[in-house]
């Protein structure tokens, strides 16, 4: 009777009628537009928990900084306080026994990763603790920048050597300021000759850039792991406008204590000696609490304002300054111990070892595995929890704020998309929450690895998604 009925209907039917593309189908049609070789993995599904869409839901993709996801959702979990000031990761200084009449001035590090020493600074100022010094006594010797709050682990598992000498490379440890980059400022000179630059002491700079009267503005810059040495060549056009170059800093504590004794200088305290970062490996023990009284200790904003930052900026260094805070909280303040409480998390949530291989809190290394299916798991979880919805406040929102501030500007889903991007070598990535045309909320996860550099995959990724918005 089924088949008779099947049939009447497709006599009833015009000659060559096409039969309407499932939303499936849609989707993969404009994931093939990428070319071969590239793959794409999606999974979306209701809040309840009904998957709508689901494109290679368990394949093994780089997260980029989808990882911060799984950082920060981890901190809203385990971490208290998180809306407190946070005076557990301020910085503070001392004075500790030096030559006679000549102490050493101490720098010490929390974590905290929004110590400034900017002269227009308002809240958590490296200046407030030079003027404690300054009170105190007007000759040191040493300034030393104490990072043994945590272990010496400086990058990422992986990380490549020429992502080192960048802002999105710059070295981790528990005391750094200005989110440990130093900028360099270019400014055109005299025609045919190399531009003005200004940038601190600390680094020498070797210029062979060349101001010119035609073409662009193309500058670049060389710097070696380890190296203070910074080369600049390329060319600046005459009339141009000043460029700013931000560079990373490989030995946190070290430029924290430099910059800390040119504040002192100019207090009017005399420095005698240099300055050194103070660290310890992860084979030491935990460095004894210091003997000598605080002469002043920062306490900075709640932390979980440092959380919108991570996630609306994608902040890399304070991304892993936070995992190795939540491996501090278990004692244990390492990226192992950070990795360790991540993945308590991911139990309660739910997700299998297979769907969520992390190897650092920012998703700068090409180690991190992570499934499309894991990842909306973690992110349904989420969504139930007390902080949920702070969680999703403080992503990126589409066409509006943050790393998507540029995406999403034209379609139907502005202001309509709350998601964390991510993006590596040849590898791109967007998951979080979206609303639907008729106003359902919907949690997805779209990943892409192996992209050539030619592939715009980000556009064929947001296509992707406003079919499935207008679907429902």
């Amino acid at each position: 009777m089924r088949a008779g009925l099947f049939a009447l209907l497709l006599a009833a039917s015009p000659a060559g009628a096409q039969v309407p593309a499932t939303l499936q189908q849609e989707v993969e049609a404009k994931f093939a537009e990428a070319g071969p070789g590239v793959r794409f993995g999606l999974v979306v599904a209701t809040l309840d928990g009904k998957e709508v869409l689901a494109i290679n839901p368990d394949g093994r993709f780089v997260p980029a900084s989808n990882t911060k996801l799984f950082t920060t959702i981890t901190a809203f979990e385990l971490l208290p306080g998180l809306d407190q000031p946070d005076a557990a990761g301020g910085a503070r200084v001392h004075l500790e026994e030096g030559l006679p009449g000549e102490p050493n001035v101490v720098l010490e590090g929390g974590g905290d990763a929004r110590l400034s020493s900017a002269p227009n600074c308002k809240v958590d100022c490296l200046s407030a603790l030079a003027d404690a010094v300054a009170a105190r006594t007007r000759r040191v010797r040493t300034v030393i920048g104490n990072a043994q709050a945590f272990a010496d682990e400086r990058w990422s598992f992986g990380m490549s050597w020429n992502n080192i000498p960048t802002r999105s490379g710059t070295a981790i440890a528990a005391l750094m300021i200005d989110d440990n980059e130093i900028g360099l400022r270019v400014t055109p000179g005299e025609l045919n000759q190399a531009p003005k630059v200004s940038t601190p002491d600390y680094v020498q700079v070797l210029n062979f850039a060349r101001t010119v009267s035609e073409g662009k503005t193309a500058l670049e810059v060389q710097r070696l792991p380890g190296s203070k040495r910074i080369v600049l060549t390329g060319t600046i056009k005459a009339g141009a406008p000043e460029e700013l170059i931000r560079l990373g800093v490989d030995d946190p504590a070290d430029y924290a204590a430099w910059r800390f004794g040119q504040m002192l200088r100019e207090r009017g305290v005399r420095v005698n000696g240099h300055s050194v970062g103070r660290y310890r490996t992860l084979a030491d023990v935990p460095a004894p609490p210091s003997l000598s009284a605080d002469l002043a200790a920062l306490t900075p904003p709640p932390l979980g304002e440092d959380i919108v930052t991570i996630n609306k900026s994608s902040q890399n260094l304070h991304a892993e300054l936070l995992l190795r805070r939540l491996g501090a909280a278990r004692g244990k303040p390492s990226v192992a111990g950070g990795l360790e409480a991540v993945r308590e998390v991911l139990d309660r949530a739910g997700v299998p070892e297979r769907a969520a291989t992390l190897a650092d809190g920012s998703g700068m290394s090409p180690y991190n595995r992570v499934s499309p299916r894991g990842v909306v798991t973690l992110l349904r979880w989420a969504a139930g929890r007390p902080w949920g919805t702070q969680l999703r406040a403080g992503l990126p929102i589409g066409g509006v704020d943050g790393t998507l501030r540029n995406r999403f500007k034209d379609g139907g889903l502005k202001g309509r998309v709350f998601a964390k991007t991510g993006s590596l070598t040849a590898a791109n990535a967007l998951s979080g929450y979206l609303l639907t045309r008729s106003g359902e909320t919907l949690v997805f996860s779209l990943l892409a690895s192996d992209v050539p550099e030619e592939v715009r995959a980000t556009a064929i990724m947001d296509q992707a998604l406003e079919l499935v918005a207008a679907s429902r």
